[in-house]
């Protein structure tokens, strides 16, 4: 298979569709590392399940004010104009729809949009937790992922058979080989690696791809 996209990279082409101003919640653990990337000139305004919006970067190795975490128990910095509040107001925020954009992972998303990212098996996400209250209250939600399993199986799949988080929710996802939307029940590829053909992407994929105009190289810096 041709060389992949990183971690990193996957996190900043998730960054760049993140418009100025948006509030943003991070899923736990690989989507954290989306807040690395904005674009110049963007400040999204980022929500933490835990009660905090409008938070900064992590502080510098030492600097840790544990009393300052993130729902994934990682420290973070506060900035003029940080918000504390109650975990109940929290998840108001969240079931309201006062947030743009909710970024997670996953193990499995279904071609209509249906996102499986726990698992009730001995290793993983052992609670759905918040996501299913994040994929239903954001206005937008979309997954970074690799493409396939350790083992090399498809990510992007016909029909979820872990357990889901939400249904028909996610419309983006961007991967280590591409960036696909969800319309209408099916995966429409809008861009791929330039390396990558059409067919070898299929192989890779649980579900069919569809094409809606040009697909576009995906091209990310070394970040």
């Amino acid at each position: 298979m041709t060389a992949k996209l990183t971690n990193a990279q996957i996190a900043w082409r998730a960054a760049q569709d993140i418009q100025d101003g948006a509030y943003v919640n991070l899923g736990i653990g690989f989507p954290e590392m989306v807040a690395r990337f904005q674009p110049e000139g963007r400040q999204a305004v980022f929500h933490t399940e835990n009660g905090i919006l409008g938070f900064g970067e992590a502080p510098a190795p030492g600097q840790e004010d544990w009393d300052l975490i993130n729902a994934g128990k990682k420290a973070v910095t506060i900035k003029p104009g940080t918000a504390f509040f109650h975990h109940a107001d929290s998840f108001a925020m969240v079931r309201g729809g006062h947030l743009d954009v909710a970024i997670l992972g996953a193990y499995q998303v279904a071609q209509n949009g249906d996102l499986a990212n726990w698992s009730t098996g001995p290793k993983g996400v052992p609670a759905v937790g918040g996501a299913m209250d994040l994929v239903h209250g954001a206005k937008r939600v979309a997954v970074i992922t690799d493409h396939v399993t350790k083992d090399g199986k498809p990510k992007l799949v016909a029909a979820c058979t872990l357990p889901l988080t939400g249904v028909g929710c996610v419309t983006r996802v961007y991967t280590s080989l591409a960036v696909v939307d969800i319309v209408d029940g099916c995966f429409v590829l809008r861009e791929k690696l330039a390396a990558l053909s059409l067919d070898d992407l299929q192989s890779l994929t649980g579900a069919p791809l569809h094409l809606d105009g040009a697909v576009a190289d995906l091209t990310c810096p070394e970040v």
